[in-house]
């Protein structure tokens, strides 16, 4: 799983209150949008730059933010060819989610173990 990776499709789906992408590889990832906010990589979010990392903290999956304008996705914007951005509805912009961020974040079981076997 180490090649390469980007997305072929990027869904919001707001009625769903989900984030699906379909990746290159043919995986396709449902993110639900709590998760994808709670994960914001931005320096506000994680209390500084010395606490951003490239890869998003397993306690992430443990945080329910419910549905606010917190974790409304408003719209998805691409970020060069190796991110997104998203402004949410509460107007915050200020992370940009790489595809290997992403990829690493996905709530599946066999990306969860291959994140924590180092295969992604």
């Amino acid at each position: 799983m180490k090649n390469q990776i980007n997305p072929t499709a990027i869904n919001a789906d707001r009625t769903r209150k989900e984030m699906t992408i379909t990746w290159n590889d043919g995986h396709s990832s449902g993110y639900p949008f709590e998760l994808v906010r709670a994960a914001c990589p931005c320096a506000s979010c994680r209390g500084g730059h010395e606490n951003m990392r490239s890869e998003p903290d397993v306690s992430f999956f443990n945080i329910h933010l419910g549905d606010t304008s917190q974790t409304r996705i408003k719209k998805i914007e691409p970020v060069g060819s190796y991110a997104i951005t998203i402004e949410w509805e509460d107007g915050h912009t200020y992370g940009i989610y790489t595809w290997l961020y992403l990829r690493k974040l996905c709530p599946c079981e066999q990306c969860r173990k291959a994140t924590q076997s180092g295969q992604l």
